[in-house]
């Protein structure tokens, strides 16, 4: 099965083109997607300069593609069910290129642009219940049937 179901902000505007034999719209634009590091790992990757996001190639299709267009833009945030697609091209200097991406077969927008501006960007609503994973065990190993 090959499913991706991704959250995140944009990291531009999406940008829009057709197929000239066609006419389908099509969208790419990156999404970045927290790494859900917490706490003192959080701390420790952005002092060592690491990115504490996943940036995600994102391709859209059709009447959505164009919707994505119209009504997206850099910092929105959004959700993407799609496939991975990989590939490969060589480039002007010989050299093999090997891609990844998801493709879009749905795109549901998580904020209007007055919800944007009225809360800062980085502002986490559960920032408050922040925890590390391995601080939280629910069950008792007892509890556990394996």
């Amino acid at each position: 099965m090959n499913s991706v179901v991704l959250i995140g902000r944009l990291t531009r505007d999406p940008e829009l083109a057709f197929v000239p034999a066609t006419g389908l719209a099509v969208v790419k634009m990156t999404l970045a997607v927290d790494k859900e590091l917490f706490g003192e790992k959080k701390q420790q990757a952005i002092n060592q300069g690491k990115p504490t996001a996943d940036f995600i190639n994102i391709t859209v299709f059709g009447k959505q593609a164009e919707n994505c267009a119209n009504y997206l833009s850099k910092g929105n945030k959004c959700a993407v069910l799609g496939r991975i697609s990989t590939g490969s091209y060589t480039d002007k200097n010989g050299e093999k290129r090997f891609t990844t991406e998801v493709v879009a077969d749905r795109v549901e927008f998580l904020e209007s642009k007055a919800d944007r501006q009225a809360k800062p960007q980085d502002q986490d609503l559960y920032a408050h219940e922040v925890f590390e994973a391995t601080d939280y065990n629910p069950f008792e190993d007892e509890d556990i049937p394996f």
